[in-house]
């Protein structure tokens, strides 16, 4: 099998480089899907975009599972790939999405029978029931949809192809779009369905990127085998044994964050309003580096599976290194930035001089955040995949909530952020001395390939 896309053989920084590109901009294109669909439900009324949002942490837990199967796919398709074995892979594809399928059908089919009691505890009230039906009901039968693609795509990016992946992506993004505020508000013949609309507009998107991705798999990439019973339940277990605990992991940060949006809920409105701003932000200054771990893992992956960890660990310290001087230049460029931006996303002085503070305060601390990401991305390709949880569990709650609230005793608001500054940068350094001792235990010690 050719090395088409250099990740075994061809200069580290450059294939670092022509992964990570095309996958921003597959990452921005899912930010602008989020984006466009809250738009358009807001112009709905308040209501309409209250019931949207209690959706979110549900839509999230579901898509944790699809995020985990990614990564338990992807490792082990790149493991594979590494090998040479491309039958190998193409069953191992083939495997990944029927699991992936059969457990979001089971998610679905609680999902649908628990609508009530779930949005309820969740706080939302009566009035806002029939709103949260008429978009879950759709949500939940079309969830099969994207999970296909978004699988699909974790197999097209484990061979090194990351610009076909984010095309897909750009696709999915312009359908729902287009089709928005056709379906939404209605136009001509097609009738005004509200948040069912966004709903169904959201399914047919993913029904095009499921499309895409499956021919791409089938007719491209050649990866995608009929199932063997004989192989099915070890794979799975293979699949499952890292993608359970990355799907923790996932859902380890929206339950930090839920808490410490509770500490700043004593400190006023004004400091819940800057986060949640900041937060929004964030994930901008931070597209790069979840853009560099969702191309670190196949290329780890690909050459321990050929049998050169050594290969495996420079591309992992060139990702930090790139990750520490990348950011430094980011919060460099905040600093004269932070008032503007402060001010564009509130009126009320007291947001803005929050969010300010955290402006240029936090990012100075994203270079360490992302070496941690890129370890636990590490983590996952070695097929170690519980220590990956275990540190993003130590990062979150042993010091990033207690330092936030230790920083909240002692300067309110802005101590807490200087605290979430802090406790990233002391994350970042365990994670750089981690993987030092990782790349000396392994390169003592053969790697297995399988």
């Amino acid at each position: 099998m050719k090395d088409k896309h250099g990740l075994l053989t061809g200069p580290i920084d450059q294939v670092l480089k022509n992964m990570t590109i095309p996958m921003v901009f597959g990452l921005v294109a899912i930010l602008a899907f989020s984006l466009v669909d809250t738009f358009f439900i807001s112009l709905l009324g308040t209501d309409a975009l209250a019931a949207v949002s209690f959706t979110f942490p549900i839509t999230f837990a579901v898509n944790c599972i699809t995020m985990g199967i990614g990564v338990g796919l992807s490792t082990c398709i790149a493991r594979s790939l590494g090998k040479r074995d491309i039958g190998d892979a193409a069953r191992i594809s083939g495997h990944g999405l029927i699991l992936a399928v059969l457990l979001v059908i089971v998610a679905s089919i609680i999902g649908l029978s628990t609508i009530d009691p779930l949005f309820r505890l969740l706080g939302a009230q009566d009035r806002l029931l029939p709103l949260i039906h008429d978009y879950m009901n759709v949500w939940y039968l079309s969830i099969p949809l994207l999970v296909i693609p978004m699988a699909g795509n974790s197999a097209i990016r484990a061979t090194g192809d990351t610009k076909t992946p984010a095309k897909i992506m750009i696709v999915a993004g312009v359908i729902n779009g287009l089709l928005d505020p056709l379906l939404i508000f209605g136009l001509g013949p097609v009738p005004e369905l509200g948040v069912q609309g966004a709903a169904i507009a959201s399914a047919i998107s993913w029904a095009g990127a499921l499309v895409c991705s499956l021919y791409v798999l089938i007719k491209r990439e050649k990866l995608l085998a009929r199932p063997s019973p004989s192989k099915l339940i070890q794979d799975w277990k293979d699949i499952l044994a890292i993608g359970t605990p990355a799907a923790l992991s996932n859902a380890l940060n929206p339950i930090s964050g839920a808490i410490l949006m509770m500490l700043l809920a004593a400190q006023g409105t004004a400091a819940v309003a800057a986060y949640g701003a900041a937060q929004r932000i964030e994930s901008l200054l931070l597209i790069v580096m979840m853009a560099l771990t969702s191309t670190l893992t196949p290329l780890m992956a690909q050459n321990f599976g050929a049998s050169n960890p050594s290969r495996a660990f420079d591309a992992l310290f060139r990702a930090m290194r790139f990750s520490i001087l990348f950011q430094l230049l980011i919060f460099i460029a905040m600093v004269p930035l932070s008032a503007p931006i402060a001010s564009m996303f509130s009126q009320e002085p007291a947001v803005q001089n929050k969010l300010w503070h955290y402006l240029i305060v936090v990012p100075a601390s994203y270079g360490m955040q992302g070496v941690m990401m890129m370890l636990v991305s590490a983590l996952n390709a070695m097929k170690k995949p519980v220590l990956a949880f275990a540190i993003n569990l130590m990062r979150l709650f042993v010091l990033l909530l207690p330092m936030a609230w230790i920083g909240s005793l002692l300067d309110n608001t802005e101590g807490m952020f200087i605290g979430i500054a802090a406790a990233n940068g002391i994350a970042g350094m365990i994670a750089y001395g981690i993987a030092l001792l990782l790349r000396r235990r392994t390169l003592a010690t053969p790697v297995p390939t399988s």
